[in-house]
Protein backbone atom coordinates (compact mmCIF):
# COMPACT_ATOMS: atom_id res chain seq x y z
CA UNK A 1 0.00 0.00 0.00
CA UNK A 2 1.12 3.57 -0.87
CA UNK A 3 1.33 4.74 3.28
CA UNK A 4 4.86 2.30 3.45
CA UNK A 5 6.37 4.05 0.55
CA UNK A 6 5.63 7.90 2.07
CA UNK A 7 8.04 9.28 4.37
CA UNK A 8 6.54 11.62 7.57
CA UNK A 9 6.68 15.22 7.01
CA UNK A 10 5.81 17.13 3.12
CA UNK A 11 4.96 14.21 1.39
CA UNK A 12 2.65 12.50 4.45
CA UNK A 13 0.80 16.19 4.42
CA UNK A 14 0.30 16.19 0.89
CA UNK A 15 -1.09 13.01 0.26
CA UNK A 16 -3.54 13.74 2.95
CA UNK A 17 -4.53 16.83 1.11
CA UNK A 18 -4.17 15.11 -2.38
CA UNK A 19 -6.87 12.56 -1.43
CA UNK A 20 -8.97 14.90 -0.81
CA UNK A 21 -8.44 16.60 -3.78
CA UNK A 22 -8.43 13.47 -5.81
CA UNK A 23 -12.15 12.42 -4.43
CA UNK A 24 -13.04 16.01 -4.96
CA UNK A 25 -11.94 17.21 -8.27
CA UNK A 26 -11.18 13.81 -10.37
CA UNK A 27 -13.59 14.58 -13.37
CA UNK A 28 -15.67 11.86 -14.93
CA UNK A 29 -13.29 11.47 -17.85
CA UNK A 30 -10.17 10.95 -15.75
CA UNK A 31 -12.25 8.33 -13.47
CA UNK A 32 -13.46 6.53 -17.13
CA UNK A 33 -10.18 6.33 -18.90
CA UNK A 34 -9.22 3.05 -17.19
CA UNK A 35 -5.26 3.80 -18.08
CA UNK A 36 -2.90 1.72 -16.29
CA UNK A 37 -0.38 3.58 -14.25
CA UNK A 38 2.58 4.25 -15.82
CA UNK A 39 6.14 3.56 -15.81
CA UNK A 40 7.96 6.54 -16.47
CA UNK A 41 6.54 10.13 -15.92
CA UNK A 42 8.01 12.37 -18.64
CA UNK A 43 7.72 16.24 -18.04
CA UNK A 44 8.02 19.19 -20.28
CA UNK A 45 9.66 21.61 -17.89
CA UNK A 46 9.03 25.87 -19.55
CA UNK A 47 5.09 26.48 -19.08
CA UNK A 48 4.28 22.89 -17.29
CA UNK A 49 6.61 22.67 -14.27
CA UNK A 50 8.68 26.11 -14.60
CA UNK A 51 6.71 29.57 -14.69
CA UNK A 52 7.51 32.01 -17.62
CA UNK A 53 6.67 35.10 -15.67
CA UNK A 54 10.16 36.50 -14.80
CA UNK A 55 11.09 35.95 -18.67
CA UNK A 56 8.02 37.84 -19.56
CA UNK A 57 8.28 40.96 -17.66
CA UNK A 58 12.44 40.71 -19.00
CA UNK A 59 11.26 40.54 -22.43
CA UNK A 60 8.39 43.17 -22.02
CA UNK A 61 11.05 45.67 -21.29
CA UNK A 62 13.32 44.76 -24.00
CA UNK A 63 9.95 45.35 -26.01
CA UNK A 64 9.50 48.62 -24.98
CA UNK A 65 7.20 47.47 -21.98
CA UNK A 66 5.07 45.40 -24.24
CA UNK A 67 4.52 42.23 -22.07
CA UNK A 68 1.50 41.57 -24.16
CA UNK A 69 4.25 41.01 -27.39
CA UNK A 70 5.55 37.74 -25.16
CA UNK A 71 3.17 35.26 -26.34
CA UNK A 72 3.64 36.23 -30.05
CA UNK A 73 7.56 36.16 -29.17
CA UNK A 74 6.72 32.79 -27.90
CA UNK A 75 4.91 31.40 -30.71
CA UNK A 76 7.53 33.07 -33.45
CA UNK A 77 10.42 30.84 -31.44
CA UNK A 78 7.90 27.85 -31.53
CA UNK A 79 7.42 27.98 -35.18
CA UNK A 80 11.24 28.61 -36.35
CA UNK A 81 11.98 25.58 -33.88
CA UNK A 82 9.51 23.93 -36.32
CA UNK A 83 11.27 25.29 -39.33
CA UNK A 84 14.80 24.31 -38.62
CA UNK A 85 13.93 20.75 -37.55
CA UNK A 86 11.95 20.36 -41.08
CA UNK A 87 14.43 22.02 -42.76
CA UNK A 88 17.04 19.94 -41.35
CA UNK A 89 18.99 22.85 -39.53
CA UNK A 90 20.03 23.40 -35.89
CA UNK A 91 20.43 26.52 -33.58
CA UNK A 92 19.82 26.43 -30.02
CA UNK A 93 16.76 27.34 -28.40
CA UNK A 94 18.13 29.81 -26.88
CA UNK A 95 19.17 31.24 -30.63
CA UNK A 96 16.39 30.49 -31.79
CA UNK A 97 14.33 32.51 -29.00
CA UNK A 98 17.21 35.54 -29.69
CA UNK A 99 16.38 35.65 -33.39
CA UNK A 100 12.96 35.23 -33.24
CA UNK A 101 12.39 38.50 -30.09
CA UNK A 102 14.53 40.92 -32.61
CA UNK A 103 12.10 39.43 -35.40
CA UNK A 104 9.23 40.81 -33.51
CA UNK A 105 11.16 44.16 -32.51
CA UNK A 106 11.82 44.51 -36.22
CA UNK A 107 7.64 44.27 -36.80
CA UNK A 108 7.06 46.70 -33.85
CA UNK A 109 9.86 48.98 -35.09
CA UNK A 110 11.81 48.57 -32.03
CA UNK A 111 15.81 48.76 -32.68
CA UNK A 112 17.17 45.90 -30.94
CA UNK A 113 20.98 44.32 -31.39
CA UNK A 114 21.65 40.51 -30.55
CA UNK A 115 23.42 41.33 -27.33
CA UNK A 116 20.31 43.18 -26.26
CA UNK A 117 18.01 40.38 -26.88
CA UNK A 118 20.08 37.43 -25.67
CA UNK A 119 20.31 39.69 -22.56
CA UNK A 120 16.91 39.73 -22.55
CA UNK A 121 16.67 35.87 -22.58
CA UNK A 122 18.95 33.94 -21.70
CA UNK A 123 19.43 35.23 -17.76
CA UNK A 124 15.57 34.74 -17.40
CA UNK A 125 15.02 31.33 -19.20
CA UNK A 126 17.69 29.72 -16.99
CA UNK A 127 16.24 31.35 -13.04
CA UNK A 128 12.49 30.43 -13.95
CA UNK A 129 10.84 29.46 -10.87
CA UNK A 130 8.65 26.27 -10.28
CA UNK A 131 4.89 26.86 -10.60
CA UNK A 132 3.23 26.50 -6.87
CA UNK A 133 1.82 22.95 -7.17
CA UNK A 134 4.99 21.51 -8.73
CA UNK A 135 7.40 20.60 -5.55
CA UNK A 136 4.91 19.25 -3.75
CA UNK A 137 3.49 17.16 -6.22
CA UNK A 138 6.94 15.68 -7.82
CA UNK A 139 7.49 15.23 -4.36
CA UNK A 140 4.51 12.83 -3.81
CA UNK A 141 5.00 10.85 -7.32
CA UNK A 142 8.69 10.47 -6.63
CA UNK A 143 8.37 9.04 -3.40
CA UNK A 144 4.82 6.82 -4.37
CA UNK A 145 8.38 5.00 -5.25
CA UNK A 146 6.41 3.15 -8.70
CA UNK A 147 7.14 6.23 -10.86
CA UNK A 148 10.36 6.95 -12.57
CA UNK A 149 10.21 10.83 -13.43
CA UNK A 150 12.12 12.45 -16.32
CA UNK A 151 12.39 15.05 -18.20
CA UNK A 152 12.25 15.92 -21.86
CA UNK A 153 13.02 19.13 -23.27
CA UNK A 154 13.23 21.34 -25.64
CA UNK A 155 16.19 23.43 -24.22
CA UNK A 156 19.74 22.40 -24.22
CA UNK A 157 21.20 19.97 -21.98
CA UNK A 158 23.31 22.69 -19.87
CA UNK A 159 20.20 25.02 -19.73
CA UNK A 160 18.17 22.29 -18.50
CA UNK A 161 19.90 21.82 -15.89
CA UNK A 162 20.66 24.93 -14.82
CA UNK A 163 17.67 25.93 -14.55
CA UNK A 164 15.95 23.12 -12.79
CA UNK A 165 18.50 23.25 -10.35
CA UNK A 166 18.26 26.77 -9.47
CA UNK A 167 14.68 25.68 -9.26
CA UNK A 168 15.26 23.57 -6.64
CA UNK A 169 13.91 20.25 -8.90
CA UNK A 170 16.79 18.61 -10.39
CA UNK A 171 16.94 15.87 -7.24
CA UNK A 172 13.60 14.93 -8.34
CA UNK A 173 14.13 13.57 -11.42
CA UNK A 174 16.09 10.28 -12.84
CA UNK A 175 17.35 11.49 -15.93
CA UNK A 176 16.71 14.73 -18.15
CA UNK A 177 16.64 14.43 -21.88
CA UNK A 178 16.66 16.76 -24.46
CA UNK A 179 16.85 17.01 -28.12
CA UNK A 180 20.22 19.03 -28.61
CA UNK A 181 21.68 15.45 -29.44
CA UNK A 182 18.69 14.54 -31.58
CA UNK A 183 18.54 18.30 -33.01
CA UNK A 184 15.34 18.02 -34.10
CA UNK A 185 12.61 19.50 -31.34
CA UNK A 186 9.33 18.57 -29.90
CA UNK A 187 6.20 17.57 -31.59
CA UNK A 188 8.73 15.94 -33.82
CA UNK A 189 8.15 12.04 -33.49
CA UNK A 190 12.09 11.07 -32.65
CA UNK A 191 12.38 13.43 -29.87
CA UNK A 192 9.93 10.73 -27.93
CA UNK A 193 11.20 7.45 -29.58
CA UNK A 194 14.46 8.86 -28.09
CA UNK A 195 13.28 8.31 -24.73
CA UNK A 196 11.42 5.47 -25.33
CA UNK A 197 14.62 3.60 -27.09
CA UNK A 198 17.03 4.41 -23.93
CA UNK A 199 14.43 3.58 -21.55
CA UNK A 200 13.69 0.36 -23.00
CA UNK A 201 9.84 0.34 -22.57
CA UNK A 202 6.74 0.66 -25.20
CA UNK A 203 4.66 3.69 -25.43
CA UNK A 204 1.49 2.39 -23.62
CA UNK A 205 3.95 2.33 -20.13
CA UNK A 206 5.03 5.69 -20.12
CA UNK A 207 3.49 9.14 -19.40
CA UNK A 208 3.94 12.57 -21.24
CA UNK A 209 2.78 15.67 -19.15
CA UNK A 210 2.45 19.38 -20.97
CA UNK A 211 0.79 22.53 -20.76
CA UNK A 212 1.10 22.50 -24.50
CA UNK A 213 -0.95 20.68 -27.05
CA UNK A 214 1.52 20.51 -29.39
CA UNK A 215 3.28 18.70 -27.55
CA UNK A 216 1.01 16.41 -26.12
CA UNK A 217 -0.51 15.89 -29.98
CA UNK A 218 3.22 14.96 -30.48
CA UNK A 219 3.40 12.41 -27.97
CA UNK A 220 -0.13 10.95 -28.74
CA UNK A 221 1.47 10.41 -32.50
CA UNK A 222 3.71 7.68 -31.21
CA UNK A 223 1.69 6.02 -28.66
CA UNK A 224 2.30 7.92 -25.45
CA UNK A 225 -0.22 8.15 -22.58
CA UNK A 226 -0.60 12.26 -22.45
CA UNK A 227 -1.82 14.18 -19.26
CA UNK A 228 -2.69 18.14 -19.88
CA UNK A 229 -1.55 20.60 -16.92
CA UNK A 230 -4.29 23.11 -17.86
CA UNK A 231 -1.88 26.38 -17.12
CA UNK A 232 -3.52 30.27 -17.75
CA UNK A 233 -3.57 31.27 -21.35
CA UNK A 234 -3.52 27.43 -22.54
CA UNK A 235 -6.18 25.42 -24.25
CA UNK A 236 -6.77 22.07 -26.00
CA UNK A 237 -5.98 21.65 -29.81
CA UNK A 238 -9.55 20.24 -31.33
CA UNK A 239 -7.67 18.47 -34.14
CA UNK A 240 -5.77 16.30 -31.69
CA UNK A 241 -7.15 13.83 -29.69
CA UNK A 242 -8.04 14.59 -26.31
CA UNK A 243 -5.48 13.69 -23.62
CA UNK A 244 -5.77 10.80 -21.45
CA UNK A 245 -5.86 13.66 -18.09
CA UNK A 246 -6.99 16.85 -18.05
CA UNK A 247 -5.84 18.06 -14.72
CA UNK A 248 -5.75 21.74 -13.08
CA UNK A 249 -1.92 21.62 -11.89
CA UNK A 250 0.19 18.76 -10.94
CA UNK A 251 -0.83 18.37 -7.50
CA UNK A 252 -3.99 17.63 -8.93
CA UNK A 253 -2.40 14.53 -11.12
CA UNK A 254 -0.67 13.25 -8.48
CA UNK A 255 -3.26 12.95 -6.33
CA UNK A 256 -5.31 10.40 -9.41
CA UNK A 257 -2.32 8.14 -8.90
CA UNK A 258 -1.74 7.99 -5.07
CA UNK A 259 -5.66 7.27 -5.51
CA UNK A 260 -5.09 4.46 -7.85
CA UNK A 261 -2.32 2.98 -6.15
CA UNK A 262 -4.58 3.62 -2.23
CA UNK A 263 -7.35 1.35 -3.94
CA UNK A 264 -5.61 -1.05 -5.50
CA UNK A 265 -3.74 -1.57 -2.03
CA UNK A 266 -7.07 -1.99 -0.27
CA UNK A 267 -8.07 -4.74 -2.82
CA UNK A 268 -4.52 -6.81 -2.30
CA UNK A 269 -5.49 -7.02 1.07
Amino acid sequence: MIQSRLTPGLAGVFFAAALTVARAQITPENQENNMPPPKVIIFDVNETLLSLDPLKESVGEALGNREDLLPLWFSTMLHYSLVETLSDSYHSFGEIGTAALMMVAETQGIEMTVDEAREAIIPPLRSLPPHPDVPEGLEALKQDGRFKLVTLTNSNDAGARTKLTKAGLVDQFDTLYTIEALRKYKPHPDAYRMVLDDLGLQPEDVLMVAAHAWDLAGADNVGLQTAFIARPGKTLYPNAARPDYVVNDLSELASIFLETTLTQGDLDE
